[in-house]
């Protein structure tokens, strides 16, 4: 018999996932050109040339037993080095390698983050929409997690209703920025309203509060929009970030925990995140991985590329009568449902062959959620059905 929590984890496995695999078996059915799948945010764009000129050259130059072999559980000191580097030169910052520690992907290290934190009945703030699968990470620690109400008008996280949800058993706040679902970029307005709500609640509570910056598609953004690097606003901030978009590596399971000097018990905290790397079965980020990002650090995706998705399809709902807020990053559009049940509307999506996610997988039911990171062609001829979508539903 399974365990009573992973029934319940069973229960709610990723709608994103479930469509997915249906998206596979559709297209063996019509194939694969006639099946519009926008449920996953899966990268169409290549990796940078960058990517494979590094893989090829330390696999054949690279000391076998350093490329293949186990490390610290931090991960190999020169690729943090790099990294480090990286983080000081772009954003202006002073961290050094130790306060990196690689992690198998933003979920891997979103997993250590929350092991190290989360004591049972902690609570996790977080903005709705937001990523699914921020639930499980919660609950695998026996944390709780506390959805803050959307601002449905821009999206914008809601700090009135922040500052009412911290309570002495606030330990955290999840950030996405650019965020999934939504591709809204929290402005450097509310970064500072929101920093300022956080210091007042960790004196007027005296508590310390986390701040957890989940940054998967940090570098897609469009119409020269600037994103905010949180850890210049609020001391207490923590950098989960992966490679996953920005190099299009999503399979390869590669990011890193930045956990600065400045945030409370750092000494502890980086220990403590080491530990938990290991103990919770990751031991190290994969080796060949590391050490090509490594190398990668000034490599960029196609971003037009994206961009050129965006305004097409963005463009193509707006005119067919959709009402969707135009995104400034991430690669995906937000739209509101012709109807209250946005589960009602996916399904007459499908029969379209079109796969869109409900809003309600990040908790802010009445919208459906599009991945345009797929080929230019998968949209163009996906707007014929948003079309007859819209007709049914008069727009």
């Amino acid at each position: 018999m399974i365990a009573d929590k992973m029934v319940s984890f069973v229960k709610n496995s990723s709608v994103i996932r479930a469509m997915f695999e249906e998206g596979k078996i559709m297209a063996d059915k019509y194939g694969a050109e006639n099946v519009y799948d926008f449920s996953l945010g899966n990268p169409n764009v290549p990796a940078p040339k960058e990517v494979k000129e590094a893989i090829l050259d330390i696999l054949d130059n690279e000391d076998p037993v350093l490329v293949h072999g186990y490390m610290s559980n931090s991960g190999y000191e020169d690729v943090r080095v790099a990294i480090a580097e990286h983080i000081n030169k772009t954003f202006d910052e002073n961290v050094n390698p130790n306060n990196i520690i690689m992690t198998v992907g933003a979920a891997g290290g979103m997993n250590v983050i929350m092991k190290t934190l989360l004591n049972p009945g902690d609570e996790v703030l977080t903005f709705t929409p937001y990523f699914g699968e921020y639930r499980s990470y919660v609950s695998n620690y026996d944390g709780v997690l506390v959805e803050i109400a959307p601002n449905t008008d821009t999206f914008q996280p809601n700090l009135e209703d922040l500052e009412k949800k911290i309570t002495k058993k606030t330990k955290a706040l999840i950030v996405n920025t650019p965020n999934n679902p939504t591709g809204v970029v929290y402005s450097e307005e509310t970064i500072i309203k929101l920093a300022d709500i956080l210091r007042k609640k960790e004196k007027e509570l005296g508590i310390d509060i986390y701040l957890i910056s989940d940054e998967p598609y940090r570098e897609l953004a469009y119409d020269g929009v600037k994103v905010p690097y949180l850890t210049k606003y609020y001391e207490n901030t923590i950098v989960g970030y992966s490679y996953s978009k920005s190099l299009s590596l999503p399979g390869e399971r590669i990011g890193y925990l930045l956990i600065p000097d400045s945030v409370a018990d750092a000494a502890d905290m980086i220990a403590a995140a080491n530990v938990a790397n290991r103990i919770l079965g990751y031991v190290n980020a994969p080796s060949l991985i590391q050490r090509v990002v490594g190398r990668c650090q000034d490599a960029k995706v196609d971003v037009p590329f994206y961009d050129r998705n965006r305004e097409t399809l963005y463009n193509g709902l707006i005119e067919a009568g959709f009402s969707c807020i135009k995104p400034e990053g991430a690669f995906y559009l937000f739209v509101k449902s012709p109807v209250a049940d946005e589960k009602e509307f996916c399904a007459a999506a499908k029969k379209h062959n079109i796969l869109i996610v409900p809003g309600s997988s990040f908790g802010c039911a009445g919208f459906v959620r599009i991945a345009y990171c797929v080929a230019h062609e998968t949209i163009v001829n996906a707007l014929p059905g948003f079309r007859e979508l819209a007709k049914e539903y008069a727009l």
